[in-house]
């Protein structure tokens, strides 16, 4: 029997992506989020023929994707709600807490989620973790900030670096925390949002998945929560 082959990380988000299509409601306005693995579902809705109003995009990165493929990209201000939000995540725990920003989207990619009546993520099984924190945690920041918050981080066990030469599309900062085990995502976003000087913090416990895609050795495992 010949073994079978073990399908690459670009292999499973593209199987991913196209089991997001099953989520999208023809003529709907489905929010799009910001990644390696979105890439594959805009490319996928693209080649699908589903037809869609019209597509709410975390980033200016898969606005101009959509775009170029033809999908309809509209201003979140139009948009009063949206069915379904797909992104991908950092990390995501059994609970469908998850973190973002990896990309430098992550305020963006919140309230667009925030729109949203389901979260579907779309990420392959290197993602899937039992606590947050192994993946560094970005954290948006207005840049006078920065070292305020480092600090603030550090008080906490964590070492917060500047993400070099990158600005986000709001003009902020971001600094990536490493060092934490955040064990109780809900309360620990909740806290952080409130320091002076952050914009977002990449825990999405209050905008958490309620799907999960996962892209696994097997073909696309769904996790519900």
């Amino acid at each position: 029997m010949t073994p079978r082959r073990t399908m690459t990380q670009d292999e499973l988000k593209t199987l991913v992506g196209q089991a997001a299509l099953q989520y999208v409601e023809p003529g709907s306005i489905v929010g799009v989020g910001t990644g390696s693995t979105v890439d594959k579902f805009i490319d996928a809705l693209a080649a699908s023929g589903i037809q869609v109003a019209g597509a709410v995009s975390s980033s200016v990165r898969s606005t101009e994707r959509m775009k170029a493929l033809g999908i309809a990209v509209l201003d979140a201000a139009e948009v009063q709600g949206l069915g379904v939000y797909i992104d991908g995540a950092d990390e995501i725990d059994h609970g469908g807490h998850m973190i973002k920003g990896g990309g430098a989207a992550l305020t963006r990619e919140k309230i667009v989620a925030d729109l949203a009546q389901k979260f579907v993520c779309i990420a392959d099984e290197s993602k899937l973790v039992q606590t947050l924190g192994k993946f560094p945690l970005p954290v948006e920041v207005i840049p006078m900030a920065a070292a305020q918050l480092a600090r603030r981080f550090a008080a906490l066990g964590g070492v917060a670096t500047l993400r070099a030469g990158v600005v986000t599309d709001n003009g902020c900062h971001i600094l990536d925390v490493t060092g934490l085990k955040i064990s109780d995502p809900v309360a620990f976003e909740a806290d952080v949002n409130q320091w002076p000087g952050v914009v977002t913090v990449g825990v999405f416990a209050r905008n958490r998945a309620q799907v999960c895609l996962l892209g696994t050795s097997e073909g696309v495992k769904t996790l519900s929560f």
